[in-house]
């Protein structure tokens, strides 16, 4: 009766034990189920999963065995076919953006994603791929080398075969599980001319005139071709949000000819909970993540104008290494120093 006060791996557990004697209390153990699956978090892209499962110092604070407890508890109590597929979903998308962390917790992932449920692997079928009037299929274009397993295969396309209609971009899986892709468009534009863009990674990029006040010192926001002096400080201020949890995040942020950096010592630095590796060079800082947990973080560093002139402040750049299809960048500044 006290199964409430415990975590969600212990929950499972105690339903797996209660379900699997001779004589259990199947009642208890369908309750526990019942509970588990009214507090879950259901997302079409991410799965079924709980946002009280975290990392912690104690054994059963350990996310990925958790749901990898679920899923078997799902798959022998209830026969729920439908949360054990969701909930596959958000294990496996756990790897798309970071790494398993320990061998047993790889061990208990692919556990639970060959063991219960759909079988994944079985299938033989590749997902066909629509562009504009253009249809990708890997089973019948041995050109595109799919790989064998994963399926997984690339092509590209020069410029002058591009047409507006390969904006309209059908994804056909014809079996069971899950698939993911990405599509890249390059080219080439002027800094300044850059509009914004974002994925599940969202950056916002502001300058700031440093002011010396009465009341002390202030910042005022930099437009779009604002005019500037020698000698001003200015202070870059980035604004990052993550909807999940990364591995590996690199932060570039271009700067103006016109401007010389006040922090030039590379080194490690730590706020907001947030530790990272910050580098200047000559034309950009970086900034050096390898865990990004979800959530809105603010960068800040001063740079002093040095030169007169019109200057391109250039983009912000953001990409998980870990999975490169999560990237994004700001909009292009432009400023004026007199």
């Amino acid at each position: 009766k006290y199964w409430l006060g415990n975590s969600k791996y212990m929950q499972g557990m105690i339903a797996l034990a209660l379900n699997r004697q001779t004589r259990g209390d199947n009642k208890t153990a369908f309750a526990i189920m019942e509970s588990l699956k009214q507090n879950a978090t259901r997302n079409p892209e991410m799965g079924m999963y709980y946002k009280d499962n975290a990392g912690g110092w104690y054994w059963y604070q350990a996310p990925i065995e958790t749901q990898a407890l679920l899923i078997e508890a799902f798959n022998d109590v209830t026969k729920d076919e439908q949360s054990v597929e969701d909930m596959k979903v958000w294990l496996l998308k756990q790897k798309q953006t970071q790494d398993w962390k320990t061998t047993k917790a790889t061990a208990e992932a692919c556990y639970a994603l060959l063991l219960t449920g759909d079988n994944w692997l079985a299938s033989e079928q590749l997902a066909t791929i629509t562009v504009g009037k253009q249809t990708l299929n890997p089973a019948k274009m041995p050109e595109l080398k799919a790989e064998a397993g994963t399926g997984y295969f690339k092509t590209t396309w020069p410029g002058d075969q591009i047409t507006a209609d390969m904006g309209n971009i059908a994804v056909n899986k014809p079996d069971k599980g899950v698939a993911w892709g990405a599509m890249y468009w390059q080219y080439f534009e002027q800094l300044d001319k850059i509009t914004a863009a974002e994925t599940p990674l969202a950056i916002k990029k502001q300058l700031f005139l440093e002011k010396n006040t009465l009341s002390g010192k202030q910042l005022a926001p930099l437009t779009n071709g604002a005019t500037l002096k020698v000698g001003d400080v200015v202070k870059a201020r980035i604004e990052i949000r993550v909807d999940r949890d990364m591995e590996y995040v690199h932060l570039k942020d271009m700067r103006a000819s016109g401007f010389e950096p006040m922090n030039v010592i590379s080194t490690y630095r730590w706020q907001d909970g947030l530790g990272y590796y910050e580098t200047t060079k000559d034309a950009a800082t970086n900034f050096f993540m390898d865990w990004l947990p979800k959530g809105t973080y603010v960068f800040e560093y001063p740079m002093r104008v040095s030169h007169k002139g019109n200057f391109s402040n250039g983009i912000t750049t953001m990409q998980c290494m870990y999975a490169p299809e999560f990237n994004t960048h700001s909009e292009g500044i432009r400023v004026t120093v007199e």
